[in-house]
């Protein structure tokens, strides 16, 4: 009974996030985005449906924290190095999108005798694209640095640049604020507010960062990331500007630092569970009632908002000289309204302004069209390449050119590379030689001194805990050859391997551990080779590592014999001898092999490789299969695979990812 009364909205958390699962796996399932399980769930539990929650107020605080959250991490994965690569793309393209999307709405709400004011408000609406979908739903495919994913990018920066703007002007445009210099007051506060952010980005918060860093302990870590995300955005508010400004500048301050990756693996999990909580409250919104009485009206609403935005991104992004192939694939991609213009719809609500000025009507419009386009955005996404071509083959193919980059300093991602899990004495050998012969690698370290230390040397390194699959995730895991995990937790290393083996199943994995009782497991997790003696560890993972990108053997046993005469004295010595495991001649196509084992579980076992159609599908060739140490080279396509098989296979690093989930284990170890 005392739980009851002091949790009184408990049953109402339960049945949101039961739902919530419920539905997102049915999504799952279908291949749907997650959010769009949210939306629906939201529908279904909402008090015009099922009326399981009835809170409101209780659903629309949660919702706060997750678009503060939300804000918070594209703050920290907004970097300048980022803005200055795509810089024309964001100012001209995302520009063009937002102001001419804008205007063409207020001049068809001007027609139809709509006040400046209010058709602006709506233009901003419309004029947003969700960001959340859109970026999932490029990761989800692996095409975020595809020219159409980089460019949606582009302009989804600057839309997510503007909605500050747009929400500071929210008040003026519902007429609680007319005078200039009310504007200047409110825009100085901004311009102040900003100018703080950049010397706490510079000076302060990277200190904090480090000397927490300093302590490895990662809840300490967190609570700090989250003091800094709430306290900024607590500031603004006091300040009176909006708390999405307030969010978005907290994670410009911890991006500046170098421990923004581990920040934003830290906080992903909060504003997973938050952005479900928003998204639902979204589809609360939907009066199903009006749906089922106004479907023509939705309908031919959605119609025209995908007609509108496609025509006009496109048209921004043809004006900057890419082809309408990939333009018209960029638009639709970015034709539905975002999950910032309900943060807008929002803030207009309070201030007493609604869409098209017709109160209760165009707010339920506006949140029907809204959720279906949504709904539909992983559909018109998929369709984007097909109406692209389609486009390509018409006079319109003369409209620009295909540059085929963003620009000549375009990003450009690891692939065919090393991961190397800590820089210890294993890590820092390794590195040396792989740095000698020319193979790319990522290191992941935890010490914030050493990774100071190989930022000031050029070395590619990233702060963070490698069992998070978001760590992984930007050390290229899905595109990486090779894992070397060199670090002395047993512990760490177990989680690390399977999230390593679950994120990229071709992977090969290779761990370094004091006792040999660790071996087995480590190895049933999914480890490839796990080297337990303590100076044999480094010798073994050079062995290992320049075998797979097909040094000779007879070679490699010559640097082994040279690293163990005189007892090692060269690993313990200057690592300025590592000179020595300099190879000539790499053999450019052992970048592109890798020996991929079949675990039981894996969608390729019991099929043969004829019916697998590796090299039509994926354009990858198998080159041999070990069986019970034998090795068959050129099996034939009746050749029928079983667990404990090694392919040996050549294909590119994407084409390795594509094929992942053929070889990914069903239990998700």
């Amino acid at each position: 009974m005392v739980l009851s009364v002091a949790l009184p909205f408990l049953n109402e958390l339960v049945a949101l996030f039961l739902v919530s699962v419920v539905i997102a796996y049915l999504c799952y399932r279908l291949k749907l985005v997650p959010i769009v399980g949210f939306l629906i769930a939201g529908v279904i539990i909402g008090p015009n449906a099922l009326g399981l929650v009835y809170e409101q107020g209780l659903v629309d605080m949660l919702a706060e924290i997750g678009v503060i959250l939300l804000l918070f991490t594209i703050g920290i994965e907004f970097s300048l190095e980022k803005l200055n690569r795509i810089r024309k793309a964001i100012l001209v393209g995302g520009g063009l999108q937002v102001t001419v999307t804008t205007f063409a709405v207020v001049g068809f709400l001007a027609a139809f005798g709509v006040s400046l004011d209010t058709a602006i408000y709506t233009g901003f609406l419309v004029a947003l694209s969700s960001t959340a979908i859109v970026l999932g739903l490029f990761t989800q495919r692996g095409e975020t640095d595809t020219p159409v994913g980089q460019l949606s990018l582009a302009v989804l920066i600057f839309q997510d640049l503007a909605i500050i703007v747009m929400v500071l002007l929210v008040p003026i445009l519902a007429g609680q604020s007319k005078s200039a210099i009310d504007v200047v007051w409110i825009l100085g506060k901004a311009v102040l507010l900003i100018t703080g952010v950049i010397i706490l980005a510079r000076r302060i918060v990277p200190w904090i960062l480090e000397k927490v860093a300093q302590t490895r302990r990662q809840e300490l870590f967190l609570l700090t990331v989250v003091a800094i995300c709430f306290g900024t955005a607590a500031l603004t508010s006091m300040a009176n500007v909006s708390l999405a400004l307030g969010a978005f500048m907290a994670g410009l301050v911890v991006s500046e630092s170098h421990f923004s990756e581990q920040a934003l693996s830290e906080i992903l999990p909060l504003r997973t569970i938050f952005n479900a909580v928003f998204f639902v409250s979204v589809g609360m919104l939907l009066d199903l009632q009006y749906v089922i009485e106004h479907p023509l009206l939705l309908l031919g609403t959605a119609a025209v908002v995908i007609l509108l935005k496609l025509l006009v991104t496109s048209t921004s992004l043809i004006i900057l000289g890419y082809p309408v192939r990939i333009a018209a694939a960029a638009g639709l991609a970015l034709a539905q309204i975002g999950e910032f213009s309900f943060v807008l719809e929002r803030a207009g609500r309070m201030a007493g302004i609604t869409p098209a000025g017709v109160g209760e009507i165009g707010s339920q419009t506006f949140i029907a069209v809204s959720v279906l386009l949504m709904i539909l955005t992983p559909f018109l996404l998929e369709s984007g390449p097909g109406l692209g071509s389609l486009l390509a083959k018409t006079p319109l193919k003369k409209l620009g050119q295909d540059t085929g980059k963003l620009g000549a300093d375009e990003h450009l991602d690891f692939e065919d590379h090393v991961i190397i899990v800590g820089y210890g004495p294993a890590g820092r050998h390794l590195e040396q030689v792989l740095h000698n012969t020319g193979i790319p690698y990522m290191i992941i370290e935890m010490n914030p001194e050493s990774v100071k230390e190989m930022h000031q040397n050029d070395i590619p390194a990233i702060y963070g805990d490698a069992s998070r699959g978001h760590i992984l995730d930007r050390a290229g895991i899905s595109k990486a050859k090779l894992c070397v995990i060199a670090t002395n937790d047993p512990s760490a290393s177990r989680r690390i391997v399977k999230v390593a083996r679950h994120k990229n199943p071709t992977l090969q994995l290779i761990v370094r551990t004091r006792y040999l009782s660790e071996v087995g497991q480590l190895e049933e997790m999914g480890a490839d080779i796990v080297i337990p003696e303590e100076m044999e560890t480094t010798v073994r993972i050079f062995s290992q590592v320049l075998g797979a990108y097909m040094i000779p053997q007879d070679e490699i046993e010559d640097h082994i014999r040279t690293l163990r005469a005189d007892d090692y004295e060269i690993l313990r010595g200057s690592v300025q001898e590592a000179h020595l495991m300099v190879l000539q001649g790499l053999d450019e196509e052992g970048l592109h092999t890798r020996a991929v084992a079949v675990r039981e579980g894996a969608s390729v076992v019991g099929k043969t490789l004829q019916e697998l159609q590796l090299r039509n599908k994926y354009n990858l060739t198998v080159l041999t299969i070990r069986r019970d140490g034998r090795m068959i080279g050129n099996p034939a396509g009746d050749f029928k695979v079983q667990p404990g098989d090694r392919l040996v296979m050549v294909g590119s690093a994407d084409q390795f990812t594509h094929c992942a989930d053929l070889f990914r284990a069903s239990r998700g170890d």
